[in-house]
């Protein structure tokens, strides 16, 4: 009887302590996500300033999104994030849920990437798994706060390519 009190007295000791001894998360910018060195436009540079006056049908609109794409598909992460707790704010693409909770879904950088405007490199795209599907977001690009531990390991799936994964811990709407 006496060694269950004791192993009570030190698990009562212990679990506290560790408790407050998580570190809270790094809270990261999109910036966090480029290795050093990295710069997604330099091959906007390549055709000059007339890029915007490309119109769709321009055969170099064409290579250029070619380019772009095998590109921005293969882009170099930071490897040193892999197993970091993180938060990260973002816009949100639905990829899986049933209307009212949500449990898989992308983080982008801005407002209608992937679906309004050309996807962003896979380096400044993250898929988030919500394990419990109960991610608080009111809205498609609702933007949100999401917390918990990064993977720099790629997912692909027939609607995106990310260079990041995040098992999230919470999601919550970003104030």
């Amino acid at each position: 009887m006496k060694h269950r009190f004791n192993v009570f007295l030190v698990l009562l000791c212990v679990l506290p302590l560790t408790a407050l001894s998580a570190k809270p998360p790094v809270e990261l910018d999109w910036d966090a996500l480029l290795p050093e060195g990295s710069n997604p436009e330099k091959l906007m540079e390549k055709y000059g300033a007339d890029v915007a006056d490309l119109d769709d049908t321009d055969p170099r609109a064409k290579k250029l999104l070619d380019e772009l794409e095998a590109i921005w598909k293969k882009a170099p992460v930071v490897k040193e994030l892999d197993g970091k707790r993180v938060k990260l704010p973002g816009f949100v693409v639905p990829l899986e849920g049933d209307g009212q909770k949500l449990s898989e879904f992308l983080l982008v950088p801005y407002y209608g990437a992937c679906i309004h405007v050309p996807p962003p490199p896979a380096n400044q795209t993250v898929y988030v798994k919500v394990p419990k599907g109960d991610a608080r977001i009111r809205h498609a690009f609702d933007t949100v706060w999401v917390t918990g531990t990064m993977s720099a390991k790629p997912f692909t799936s027939d609607l995106a390519t990310a260079g990041y994964q995040i098992q999230a811990e919470s999601v919550i709407p970003y104030e």
